[in-house]
């Protein structure tokens, strides 16, 4: 701040010691005692350190006060021209926050009726179904599962950030959270041929229910997509945590590191061109903001192994 003050008054500095020189000088030329050259000079430099003092107390004050949000009175032409330039800037940004928000609760709330419009065809459809079973109905509830997990996926990356978003935290059994998931995807079990392992935990987790339940369904979802041959198992290892482990195509090791990227698909998400490469975010965001770890272990042609990390850890009280 010293540094910065010097540099805003080198100009008055130097023109100072110029008159101090002249005044000096004028002196020596004239012959004239040493004590009538001193006497001034210094007090003439004490004054002008008092005021230099002053000066610098001030541009502190000031400085303090800007950065609390708080701008001081202006002290000449310029600063209220600068100060209206402010005022101008914050009445717009103000104005595009208010629109931004605007308009964005108005996508949201779009997004949600029409989310719930189109979940009243698909269970339509679903109980169609359900008086079926063959081959051709399995494949047509398969497609309406992924239709009903696109629609849920839109709600959930809109309602990611929104502020209502409604966490509840609390003790909930985790085997009732899976079942509801493995049950839902089980004539694709049955289409596939796929294996179907689960080893109940009878682990109580501290999360909410619902948002975990999206991420158990859209794990499942990409282990039975890209699972052509073999099966699934979920279990709780050793360490606490949970594994859904699939014999599937496997990720590269090269698109290990950046599957949980908004929009990273990979090699395999490229092959299959309906990947979106937003389940796997939206499962690393839901699981961040409820305080859970998720990671992902893979072997090309061997299968893939996401782990949620789902042991309790100290809360810190605000």
């Amino acid at each position: 701040m010293f540094k910065d003050y010097l540099k805003s008054r080198l100009g008055v500095i130097i023109l100072l010691l110029v008159a101090e020189g002249i005044f000096a000088s004028s002196y020596f030329l004239f012959d004239m005692p040493a004590v009538t050259v001193l006497y001034p000079l210094i007090l003439s430099a004490v004054v002008i350190l008092t005021a230099a003092v002053i000066d610098y107390l001030i541009i502190i004050n000031r400085h303090k006060k800007i950065q609390q949000n708080t701008f001081p009175d202006p002290s000449g032409t310029i600063e209220k021209d600068y100060l209206e330039i402010i005022e101008k800037l914050k009445e717009e940004q103000e104005y595009s926050k208010q629109k931004s928000v605007s308009d964005y609760n108005n996508m949201v709330e779009y997004y949600t009726v029409w989310a719930h419009q189109i979940k009243t065809p698909i269970a339509s459809m679903r109980l169609q179904l359900q008086s079926e079973d063959t081959d051709f109905s399995r494949r047509l509830e398969g497609d309406l599962n992924r239709i009903e997990a696109y629609v849920e996926m839109v709600l959930t990356f809109l309602r990611l950030d929104s502020d209502s978003t409604d966490y509840v935290i609390r003790e909930i059994d985790l085997d009732a959270v899976i079942k509801p998931a493995i049950r839902k995807f089980a004539r694709d079990f049955i289409s596939k041929k796929l294996s179907m392992d689960f080893k109940p935990t009878e682990a109580k987790v501290l999360s909410d229910d619902k948002w975990l339940s999206f991420v158990m369904e859209q794990v499942i979802s990409n282990a039975v997509k890209y699972t052509k041959d073999g099966g699934i198992k979920i279990y709780m290892n050793e360490s606490g945590i949970l594994c859904v482990e699939d014999t599937g195509i496997g990720i590269s090791t090269e698109d290990l590191p950046r599957v949980f990227e908004n929009g990273y698909t990979g090699f395999n998400g490229r092959e299959d061109k309906r990947a979106s490469g937003i389940g796997l975010y939206l499962c690393k965001r839901i699981c961040d903001n409820l305080g859970h770890k998720i990671s992902a272990r893979s072997e090309p042609g061997k299968g893939t192994t996401i782990m949620i990390d789902l042991r309790r850890r100290k809360i810190g009280i605000e």
